[in-house]
């Protein structure tokens, strides 16, 4: 049942504007997401709950057994695809290495210029990277 509600959610995320390729999902987007499936229960069991230090998120933890199903199903589904996001963000440096020593010869590391160059170069870049930058919220 739990793996059906993850399911269900996942699929409800997608059809909310996600793109088909996207596998990991960003802070902004992963609040819009959560603000529609959780904003009644926060506003019923979290109303004095602060924004700092998790403040909401521990307060529905706390009330896990009073929240709706909807609320900590897509609680659990935002929480992997940002997981995914930090993992996606982690690799892409790596995964991307060859193409950015193919590509951007010369480019000064540091600041974003080595994934502008990257973005730039696209059409030639590898699917592996291209792939990589996607998923770790770059493009």
């Amino acid at each position: 049942m739990k793996y059906l509600l993850s399911a269900i959610a996942a699929g409800m995320i997608f059809a909310a504007g996600m793109t088909a390729q996207a596998q990991t999902v960003g802070f902004a987007d992963a609040i819009k997401i959560l603000a529609v499936s959780c904003g009644a229960d926060i506003d019923k069991y979290c109303k004095s709950a602060t924004l700092a230090n998790n403040g909401i998120g521990q307060c529905l933890d706390q009330n896990q057994a009073k929240v709706s199903q909807k609320c900590n199903a897509d609680r659990a589904v935002v929480a992997g695809l940002i997981a995914e996001r930090l993992a996606a963000q982690a690799a892409a440096p790596k995964i991307c290495a060859r193409d950015a020593s193919q590509y951007c010869k010369g480019v000064k590391p540091g600041a974003g210029h080595i994934l502008r160059c990257l973005l730039k170069a696209q059409p030639s870049v590898s699917e592996k990277c291209n792939t990589a930058i996607d998923l770790a919220g770059y493009r």
